[in-house]
């Protein structure tokens, strides 16, 4: 069944939120319309529009917090027979232009990954199909719009476009990264996702040369210390507990025994990373307190939602660091793979 509207994917559990945040930017932008979610699915339909293009285009995958992936929605197919998935794709398809290439999906959830093992064997079948018959191009071309087919169950699959400077480059939207053999624990995934999803090429290349100053506020264990010391960038680590080995024989780090909520740089820096475990209205106070002072340039830092109103939190918070921060500021804010309940703030 043709449809359009939005289809974004997110953490299992996160639906509401994405719900939430979809239904109130969309109606800012101007486009009401309903938002259809079912918890720990891993994803959300936005519908009821009549231009959902007009609406993707309003509403950047980039802004988007908690959404992994934002696509367009091109068909509900419900019902499909196991003995032919193919033909009733390529029968929706008719009429929605040329794509690039295909992704056949499922959702990052209990249910979805047990589907992992048809949606290869269905993008296997499917590709030279499309191929065939001119709907995608005959090899990949990652300029023109990518098809998504998101298998729900083994009878039931959404289409879905995506534009390449509008979307997620990896599929389900999740960059693979593996931890480091010495890395002094898990976190320092997150600093190296945020670090890749939250920054641009250039801006990396830019803002990460070896030889600035950070500080790293409740750095203990020093995983996200650790990530810097490795761009060569020398870290004040700041915390009252123990730092791991791995961290320290970096040569780069300091260790400071303070209560990070307290300590202030005698100097301005070019970076400050934090991900302490307090509540999400302190973390953002005292970032933007940061920003008010001028004690850095560039700043990555978690907020850790509670286990309601998670959005109005995202929200409010986020508002409140740019009200403490007193001046105009680049934010981009995502919940990343690797986090769980919270979500990853990059400001500069």
């Amino acid at each position: 069944m043709s449809t359009d509207g939005l289809l974004a994917y997110c953490r299992p559990g996160f639906e509401p939120e994405l719900a939430a945040e979809l239904s109130e930017r969309s109606a800012l932008a101007g486009f009401p319309g309903y938002a259809k979610a079912e918890r720990n699915t891993g994803f959300v339909q936005f519908l009821g529009i009549e231009d959902g293009a007009a609406l993707a285009s309003a509403l950047p995958w980039s802004t988007l917090i908690f959404a992994r992936q934002k696509l367009r929605l091109l068909a509900d197919l419900p019902g499909l027979d196991p003995k032919d998935r193919v033909g009733p794709i390529m029968e929706a398809l008719g009429g929605r232009g040329r794509h690039g290439d295909v992704w056949v999906e499922h959702t990052d959830s209990d249910e979805g990954r047990q589907l992992s093992g048809l949606a290869r064997a269905l993008g296997n079948a499917l590709r030279p199909a499309l191929r065939q018959r001119g709907l995608i191009t005959e090899k990949e071309d990652p300029r023109m719009p990518r098809l998504h087919v998101l298998m729900l169950a083994g009878n039931h699959a959404l289409l879905a476009s995506a534009d390449p400077k509008d979307s997620s480059p990896w599929p389900l939207g999740v960059p693979r990264l593996r931890a480091h053999a010495d890395a002094p624990s898990r976190s320092s995934l997150k600093l190296e996702e945020a670090l890749m999803c939250l920054l641009t090429d250039k801006e990396r290349d830019a803002f990460l040369q070896p030889g600035m100053n950070a500080a790293d506020l409740g750095a203990a264990p020093g995983g996200w210390s650790w990530v810097l010391a490795r761009r060569h960038i020398r870290v004040a680590a700041i915390d009252n507990g123990p730092m791991a080995d791995s961290a320290m024989d970096t040569g780069i780090i300091e260790h400071i025994r303070a209560d990070g909520f307290r300590w202030q740089p005698p100097k301005p820096l070019d970076w400050m990373v934090c991900d302490m475990v307090e509540s999400p209205a302190k973390v953002a106070d005292r970032m933007g307190t940061w920003f008010r002072e001028g004690w850095c340039k560039r700043s990555i830092f978690n907020l850790k939602l509670p286990m309601k109103k998670r959005w109005d939190e995202t929200r409010d918070c986020l508002q409140h660091f740019v009200d403490k921060a007193g001046r105009p500021l680049t934010i981009r804010a995502k919940q990343l793979y690797h986090d769980r309940e919270e979500i990853t703030v990059y400001a500069g």
